[in-house]
């Protein structure tokens, strides 16, 4: 029997730091039964913050992945949650979240409005067109302004927010909503946690508002069809909720609006209504266009619907180790049922995997199921091989989705074990921590024999860090944060590279002339154009050219920080009949990469951060000063709520401590996000600077 896939929604919940995500998904849990307690993110007891740091530091750091059931006009409805992070060092966690969801919900702080951090999110939940409504939180606190909200969603996000509720009251006096939709007002009983709400009469102040903004909905809707307006023109009052609701869903799912509701999810006011809104707004598995990939054998286009009748095929999009269960893959399936003992093709490495166990998730708690189906989001046990981004699919069907491209990271610091013993044990606690995390990287300097290991930020190796200790008790000393520059060719030259050797029998010989120059713009990683005519380099040849520069790009000639983009155009060269091989020309690029940048004007290229500081008046002089001293620029000042908002681009490597020194500037008052933004070429005499401290760092380290 087909289950009904119309009754099943994926959804997260994404937004800046502090906006309340883990609240309202504490509140969703609690009304959907899931829990019988709530529990508080400031108690350290909430659900969805499982981890020991998350509890103590009372933020979400890891995406947390749960199944609740909500009750929607006398229908149960499954909805999978996924709680995201706020902070932008665990910004990985939203990418590789949205990339299997189904629809979102963005929540906004009612005083805050839209945030540095609620405009990263929007963007990545546009690059994979995952509909989205809006839930405006911490209406009861001081400075809240639900229409000043609406328009900065217009101003900053360019979308076209719809509300469908109004709140009665606001600060200490708000009380509930009021319906737009079905024109009527709600209120949140005090007792209960707000498990029960009533219904009471539209309070006098707000008629005219409610009919305004109810009016701008009922001629949305009119506007859906020709036999809506036909209606609507006739007599507005013909059109139903039920036209109302399906115009709004049809907009949403389009892209074309975003419905906004509004409440206090800690004080237990409006999540109903929320859960509401995800049913009637956003998309089933059922609804979203087909999936697209690419069948490895043919290496043309396939698609797959969510149906039982497809072959099997899912997703994975997070790996992550349980200390009891072992390795354990986050996956959504897209098409086709997996049985728990069933074994899948792993598409990236070409072998089949095993799937011994088939896990639904709470939290960090997993309770074993017989098997799974379309539009579901689970989890595996027991494969051998399974990274971020790999598509499973069944054997006799096989198919690639594309992978999700995560950012590089920015910073890194050397560690060395305190122990002499856990050298080999913290080697394979590394490679086990950036399998679960792509954004974690660990490179080996062979020169000094130190281990370095970068993120996303500060906060990001701190709770890296954190865990080897808690989780695979070891100790390690840690150097100071460094940052992980770039560096960039400036300028284009020539250069001819003939590799030869002759060592008794058959030689190696490849001969290339290329031009090495800056990339285009925008363009990252090698950007390689061959021109070679008449067969000087036979065709079999050019991909190892290009396969040695990639290679050599790994490591500069400046500092030995990678590059970031490189334009490589072969132009010609010769072989010899046996001589030549693959692995000739390979070295003959490896080698010219080396010569043509000794000649070239080369510069390193630094990580600048976008900062917004909120503080209050009185403090934004010494603020921008203190930028400007950073070697940063201040790009705006705004006033919002009595605060003024201080926004700046400044070089990471100036942003060591600044939360200590911001404190102390503003007397503990203000408070600063930091977020990447670019690279940046850094000067002729700053990159001198740089690479004599760099010699520095890493033979006087510990």
């Amino acid at each position: 029997m087909q289950r009904d896939l119309t009754k099943i929604r994926n959804i997260g919940i994404m937004a800046h730091i502090d906006a309340g995500k883990t609240t309202t998904t504490e509140r969703i849990l609690y009304y959907t039964g899931i829990n019988h307690r709530i529990g508080e993110v400031h108690d350290g007891a909430a659900t969805m913050d499982w981890m020991v740091q998350e509890q103590e530091r009372g933020i979400t750091i890891t995406a947390a992945a749960t199944t609740a059931f909500w009750k929607y006009q006398n229908s149960d409805y499954k909805i999978n949650i996924i709680d995201t992070p706020g902070h932008v060092d665990f910004t990985v966690e939203v990418e590789r979240s949205l990339r299997v969801l189904d629809g979102a919900i963005a929540l906004f702080c009612a005083v805050g409005g839209v945030e540095a951090q609620s405009e990263t999110v929007w963007r990545q939940a546009d690059k994979y067109k995952v509909p989205r409504i809006a839930y405006i939180n911490k209406m009861d606190r001081a400075g809240a302004n639900f229409f000043n909200v609406l328009s900065e969603m217009t101003d900053k996000l360019k979308v076209k927010p719809v509300p469908v509720q109004i709140p009665i009251g606001d600060e200490d006096n708000f009380q509930g909503v009021v319906d737009l939709i079905e024109n009527k007002a709600y209120i949140w009983e005090e007792d209960n946690y707000g498990f029960n709400f009533v219904e009471v009469d539209i309070p006098e102040s707000l008629k005219e508002t409610v009919n305004e903004y109810r009016f701008k909905i009922i001629e949305g809707t009119a506007e859906e069809s020709e036999e809506l307006l036909e209606r609507f023109l006739s007599s507005p009052d013909s059109i139903t909720e039920e036209d109302i609701i399906s115009a709004i869903r049809k907009a949403t799912l389009e892209l074309k609006i975003v419905p906004v509701l509004c409440g206090s999810s800690f004080k237990n006011k409006g999540v109903q209504k929320l859960l509401d809104a995800v049913v009637r707004f956003l998309p089933c598995p059922s609804e979203l266009p087909s999936v697209k990939g690419i069948n490895p054998k043919t290496e043309k286009e396939e698609v797959r619907t969510a149906s039982e009748d497809e072959p099997f095929a899912a997703y994975a999009f997070k790996i992550t180790t349980d200390p009891y269960v072992g390795r354990i893959a986050f996956f959504r399936v897209y098409s086709g049922i997996l049985d728990a003992g069933s074994n899948v093709l792993n598409c990236r490495t070409g072998k089949r995997e095993r799937i011994s166990r088939i896990l639904q998730v709470h939290a960090n708690k997993f309770n074993p199921i017989e098997k799974i189906f379309p539009g579901d989001i689970g989890a595996a046990v027991g494969f051998k091989e399974i990274r971020t981004g790999d598509t499973l699919c069944d054997e006799k069907h096989p198919i690639y989705f594309e992978t999700i491209h995560f950012p590089e990271p920015v910073l890194g610091i050397a560690i060395e074990p305190k122990f002499q013993v856990d050298v080999d044990k913290l080697t394979l606690t590394l490679v086990k921590i950036t399998e679960e995390d792509p954004t974690f990287c660990v490179n080996y300097n062979e020169e000094t024999g130190q281990t370095i290991v970068q993120g996303m930020g500060e906060l990001h190796i701190d709770i890296i860090l954190d865990r080897l200790k808690r989780e695979f008790n070891l100790e390690v000393n840690r150097g100071t944060p460094q940052v992980a520059y770039k560096e960039a060719i400036l300028s284009e030259v020539r250069h001819r590279e003939v590799y030869k050797k002759q060592s008794g029998g058959k030689g190696k010989f490849a001969d290339i002339d290329v031009i090495l120059s800056p990339a285009d713009k925008d363009f990252t990683g090698l950007q390689f154009i061959n021109e070679v005519k008449s067969g000087n380099i036979p065709k079999e040849f050019i991909p190892s050219v290009e396969k040695g520069f990639k290679f050599a790009m790994h490591n500069g000639v400046l500092a030995g920080y990678p590059m970031q983009s490189l334009k490589v155009t072969l132009l010609d060269g010769s072989y010899h009949n046996v001589d030549s091989d693959s692995l000739s020309f390979e070295i003959a690029a490896r080698l010219a990469f080396k010569e043509a940048l000794k000649k070239a004007k080369v510069g390193l290229m630094e990580p600048v951060m976008k900062l917004e500081v909120v503080t209050p008046d009185g403090f934004a002089g010494d603020i921008s000063a203190d930028v400007n001293r950073r070697r940063g620029q201040v790009d705006g000042l705004e006033i919002k709520s009595g605060y003024h908002i201080v926004k700046a681009k400044v070089p990471l490597s100036e942003m060591f401590g600044y939360v200590t020194d911001l404190r102390s500037m503003t007397s503990g008052r203000a408070t600063s996000s930091l977020e990447f933004s670019h690279f940046e070429v850094v000067s002729q005499s700053l990159t001198e600077e740089i690479i004599t401290r760099l010699r520095g760092y890493y033979h006087s380290y510990f």
